[in-house]
């Protein structure tokens, strides 16, 4: 019965050869895998509420409505959803103010499932330029560069693009301090993919 102890010892060093086989080996060291990927959509489905009723009365409230679009915050990036708002004035300013409103609005409940945001403050307000300024100015009451992560996107990318913004679809923003020159953003990439743009972007204006 001598054989036994390498009979043993054979099988065991095979039982130990099949578990290497298989691909699987042991560690004391946790494995990140990195984070778990995002489930939002960052798109709102088409709503029959956003569109005016038909006949006469839906007639008349179309005219005196507009789909326009509003550039929010979803999985790291401003982009845009379309909602219907009074008809925009012609006027920069009433333009600029109608805009800040919906931006500083609630997300509905369709936006919110699609994982949008605002980092628009409540707080915030514009107004028009200061003495000096170039006249496609609108002062904010907070530095552009002093707003929360990505609201300097929301506003610019907004603005462009309607009579908020410059002809050349750029928009021109400064703070409370009128001896601080505005600055001159366009809603590029840079500006629609990084948190920091308000403070980093943009070409100053004298």
């Amino acid at each position: 019965m001598k054989w036994r102890p390498v009979v043993v010892t054979a099988l065991s060093l095979l039982g130990l050869s099949a578990v290497a086989g298989c691909g699987i080996r042991s560690t004391s060291v946790p494995v990140d895998a990195g984070a778990a990927p995002s489930r939002v959509s960052c798109a709102v489905p088409l709503s029959g509420t956003s569109t005016p009723a038909t006949g006469s009365a839906g007639v008349q409230g179309a005219q005196r409505t507009q789909g326009v679009q509003i550039y929010l915050v979803c999985a790291q990036r401003v982009a845009p959803v379309e909602r219907i708002i009074p008809r925009l004035p012609t006027d920069r300013l009433a333009t600029a103010r109608l805009l800040l409103a919906e931006l500083q609005s609630k997300p509905d409940a369709a936006e919110e499932n699609g994982g949008f945001a605002s980092e628009v403050p409540g707080g915030l307000s514009v107004s028009g330029p200061a003495h000096g300024d170039p006249a496609d100015t609108l002062r904010l009451n907070q530095d552009p560069d002093g707003l929360p992560s990505f609201a300097a996107a929301q506003l610019v990318c907004t603005f462009a693009g309607t009579a908020a913004g410059s002809t050349d679809h750029s928009v021109v923003l400064g703070g409370p301090d009128d001896s601080v020159p505005p600055r001159r953003y366009q809603c590029d990439d840079a500006m629609r993919t990084r948190p920091d743009a308000g403070a980093t972007a943009g070409t100053s204006v004298s």
